[in-house]
């Protein structure tokens, strides 16, 4: 269908440039989505460090923030509330991220970290190093490894790397069981206590937070998302295909590693501060699409919607009750419902 010559032009969207490596469209759709994003971002943050018991007033909360107040409400302020609030932003961010870069991998929707079991290694090697092996390395780097030798069973399992997401996706669910078996053999020569705290982080929970978890998870993002924002360029040729990628310049073999690179470190240093928080990395990158409706990983957006998701979540096992409820519990029953609302779309569009 040609355009009719007395119609208007559009005029192509701006183009944020960082040097010869980011060039990201700054769509008005997307602009506004990310604003909307931020606004909520600073209200949970702001909700958190209210709510609790004691509840705290605008005032009195200032005041804290500021240096001032009783002790007792600096040390719920920075100590408690503070560190929880932020650990919950970035571990969302990186699972954001994390979901995103996968997602356009694999071009399956499903193709989180959740569901090709990185996740699930993850969990492993930081039980691995932390109750099975003490002291062989740092928590961070047994979750880091165990990420990334889940991901290297899922690709050579596939037979085909991520060029084959059908197999890759049953590759990952063989991936995630051996290393639920092995966590469990690793929970099973604990003590009682210790295992009654294994098992509270394997179910994914934010409180507790320090300062060290916001420093680590605030390091992860503030790297790995230049680095996802760099690549989602080369990750938009690839959904269209290899041979168009290559024709453009863009090596599917580098890429795919580089971006595979990103999104490991990016969930494992998520699960290193949170534990394994389902459902936020396979439903943020669709959220966020769906919003701007535009066509990418779109690794941005996808990391401020999965911080959102996560800190209200966080939120919302608060109000649960004095003892609280891990937010990973939560976000898998989410998760759950979404998962079968997307099955209802599948089996509508289907039947139509």
């Amino acid at each position: 269908m040609t355009r009719h010559p007395l119609a208007p032009v559009r005029p192509p969207a701006p183009i944020l440039r960082a040097g010869s490596w980011l060039a990201w469209p700054l769509a008005p759709r997307a602009l506004v989505y990310g604003a909307s994003l931020l606004v909520m971002a600073a209200a949970l943050l702001a909700a958190t460090l209210r709510t609790g018991d004691p509840g705290l007033p605008w005032a009195t909360l200032w005041q804290a923030l500021l240096g001032g107040g009783s002790a007792v409400e600096q040390w719920l302020v920075h100590t408690v509330r503070l560190p929880r609030a932020l650990s919950a932003l970035g571990a969302g961010a990186a699972l954001g991220l994390s979901g995103a870069l996968f997602q356009s991998l694999t071009r399956n929707p499903l193709g989180s970290p959740d569901v090709i079991g990185l996740t699930a290694g993850a969990s492993a090697g930081a039980v691995a190093v932390a109750m099975v092996w003490p002291g062989l390395m740092p928590v961070a780097w047994g979750a880091a490894t165990g990420a990334l030798l889940a991901t290297a069973g899922v690709w050579f399992g596939s037979g085909a790397g991520f060029a084959a997401p059908q197999r890759m996706v049953i590759a990952g669910i063989a991936v995630g069981a051996i290393a639920f078996a092995f966590v469990q053999y690793g929970l099973s020569n604990l003590r009682r206590e210790q295992a009654y705290m294994a098992a509270t982080w394997l179910n994914g929970n934010l409180a507790g937070k320090t300062w060290h978890d916001v420093a680590l998870i605030s390091v992860a993002c503030a790297v790995l998302l230049p680095l996802g924002l760099a690549l989602s360029a080369r990750l938009r040729l690839l959904e269209m295909g290899d041979d168009l990628a290559q024709a453009l310049g863009a090596s599917p073999a580098r890429s795919r590693l580089a971006a595979t690179l990103v999104a490991v470190l990016a969930a494992a240093a998520a699960v290193t501060v949170a534990g394994p928080i389902a459902f936020i990395a396979l439903a943020a990158p669709q959220i966020a699409r769906r919003c701007v409706r535009a066509s990418g990983p779109q690794p941005l957006l996808a990391a401020l919607t999965g911080a959102v998701l996560l800190a209200a979540a966080d939120l919302l096992t608060r109000a649960a009750g004095p003892n609280g409820l891990p937010v990973g519990v939560l976000t898998a029953g989410i998760g759950g419902v979404y998962l079968a609302f997307l099955l209802v779309l599948e089996w509508r569009k289907a039947s139509t």
